[in-house]
Order: structure tokens, then C-alpha cells, then sequence
């Protein structure tokens, strides 16, 4: 397949694929503690993903290659899948993808701060500000009600933009680290990440062993989901991305996410968003394609220059 081909294949998957995993995620949780749904997920898909590589002759990496992996795995399916599954918990599941949806505006910082060095143009830096209103006005944050009370749940969400913020780093990162094999990188990044997410889920969550016991058939089903969809297709599509395509191409699936999550949760949870909520989630949405417009000029100008 042409570049192309592979760059819009890897981007629907991301696209529909991980908008889906929020609602698979809130199946889960309704029985499991989420830490430990993700330690499930990602160690269990990752053991038997690098089995099969062994079994397919792509032998053991370098001690690098390995470390590469696992600083990764630990940003992205740890971190940052901990803070999602955590925030499901109080939180509905498009809102926790609008707040995910921040991720352009910390790949815009990070990659300013700490690696290309590259100023976000006029309309970039509009969207980063008309995100960050959005944001403000969806949280409230002078608002005294108890955090029961509120629309929001304030820690939940702070903690959502922590592991966005691991997940922006571990993403512009990756492309500078020695990586094993695609798919052989994959698996220790998932088997990292669960590693990561046993440990939390270890030392903050307790009664593990009746939430196994408590398993329905729907529980084992999305985790099925997860492993199968969300982690060995989806986050496969998406490591490629950012190892194969500018960073703020790889962002655009933070605005669709939410779009496919909102719907989903509609749809087989009953869920409905206030009004505060849908306009909030307008404007966050607009400030997010405006800072991938400006970000895809930016590289484009000076793809032009080279």
C-alpha cells in the first residue's frame, strides 16, 4: 500500500476505534477497579502479542530498544490510560474524551518547549486560547459547589489532562528513542503500561479479588474489546502514526474521539450531556481543529522551505 493509503487506514482506525474503547472501558469498570482493567488490558494483551513475535522469529531486542519501549508504553498505555480509566468512574464517557481532546494543545507546548522548537502560528495560538476557555468554562473551577454537586468532577479531570500530558510527551518522544520492531515495540509498550497500572492499582485500590468474582459476561466481553480492538488494532494504528506522520496529523483524532464516544454513550448508556457541557464541548472542539490548522500549516511551510 502507498503511504497514503497506510496514513488514512491508521487514521480511521484511531478515529473510530478509540472513541469506542471509552464506552468499552465503562463496561468494564461498572465491575473491575479501572487501574486494574487497564493492568488487564495492556499486560495481558501485551505477554501474548510478544509471544507471538518470539514465535515468529523476531527474537529478543537490545537492552536500548527495550528501554525505549518501556519509557513509551509507561506514558502512553500507563499514565495515560490510568488517568482515563480512573476519570470514567465520574465522569461520562464523551466528557472524559472532550477532556482527552486537550492533547493537541499539550503536543503543541511540549514540541515547542522541549523539542522542535516550532512556534504555533497566529490560528494555532488562537485555538490553544479558545481551548483553554472552553476548558475553564466546562470545569468551573470558581464554582463552590462540592464536588459531588458539580457537572464536572474536578480532580478526575485534572488528573485526565496529567495523563494527557504523559501520553503528548511519550508521543513526540517515541520518534527519537531506539525502538524494537512495530510490532514487537507494541508489546513491551502494553506490557509496560499494565506493569505501570498494576503497580497503581496495587497500592490505591482495593477488593480485587470479589470484583473477579462479580465478572459478568459483559465485563469478560470488554475486555475481550479492549485487548483485541482497542489495544492490538487501535493502539497498533497508532504508534504507526506517530512514527510515521507529523504530530498534528496524529492529533486530529482528539476532536473526533469525543464526536464517536458522545454518540456511543448516548446510544448504549443512556447518557446526556447538560447544556453547560454541549456548549463547552463546542467550543473546545473548535479551539482543537483551529490549533491542528495551524500546527499542519506550520509544517507544511516549512516542508516548502527544505
Amino acid at each position: 500500500m502507498s503511504y497514503k493509503t497506510k496514513l488514512i487506514i491508521a487514521l480511521g482506525l484511531v478515529y473510530v476505534v478509540w472513541g469506542s474503547t471509552f464506552l468499552g472501558m465503562k463496561y468494564a469498570i461498572e465491575v473491575l477497579p479501572p487501574m486494574m482493567v487497564s493492568c488487564l488490558r495492556f499486560l495481558t494483551g501485551g505477554i501474548l502479542l510478544f509471544l507471538f513475535t518470539l514465535w515468529k522469529g523476531y527474537g529478543i531486542p537490545n537492552m536500548a530498544q527495550v528501554k525505549g519501549a518501556v519509557l513509551v508504553g509507561i506514558m502512553l498505555s500507563g499514565i495515560g490510560n490510568v488517568a482515563v480509566a480512573y476519570a470514567l468512574r465520574f465522569m461520562p464517557s464523551g466528557l472524559v474524551a472532550l477532556l482527552v481532546a486537550t492533547l493537541p494543545a499539550w503536543m503543541i507546548m511540549l514540541d515547542f518547549w522541549f523539542f522542535s522548537k516550532t512556534k504555533p502560528t497566529l490560528i494555532g495560538l488562537v485555538g490553544l486560547i479558545i481551548g483553554l476557555f472552553g476548558m475553564v468554562y466546562l470545569l468551573d473551577p470558581m464554582n463552590p459547589a462540592h464536588t459531588d454537586n458539580r457537572e464536572v468532577a474536578l480532580f478526575p479531570a485534572l488528573l485526565v489532562f496529567a495523563g494527557s500530558v504523559a501520553w503528548a510527551y511519550g508521543s513526540l518522544k517515541s520518534p527519537y528513542l531506539p525502538l524494537p520492531k512495530p510490532i514487537q515495540s507494541t508489546a513491551i509498550q502494553m506490557i509496560a503500561g499494565g506493569c505501570f497500572s498494576l503497580l497503581m492499582s496495587l497500592v490505591f485500590e482495593k477488593n480485587h479479588l470479589q470484583a473477579f468474582q462479580r465478572m459478568t459476561q459483559e465485563t469478560y466481553m470488554a475486555l475481550l474489546y479492549l485487548i483485541i480492538v482497542g489495544s492490538y488494532i487501535g493502539y497498533s494504528a497508532y504508534l504507526w502514526l506517530i512514527n510515521n506522520a507529523p504530530p498534528q496529523v496524529t492529533a486530529t483524532y482528539a476532536y473526533i474521539n469525543p464526536v464517536v464516544a458522545f454518540f456511543l454513550g448516548w446510544i448504549f448508556k443512556g447518557e446526556v450531556l447538560t447544556p453547560r457541557s454541549l456548549v463547552a464541548s463546542a467550543i473546545v472542539l473548535i479551539g482543537v481543529v483551529l490549533m491542528t490548522i495551524g500546527r499542519r500549516k506550520t509544517v507544511t511551510a516549512s516542508a516548502t522551505v527544505d
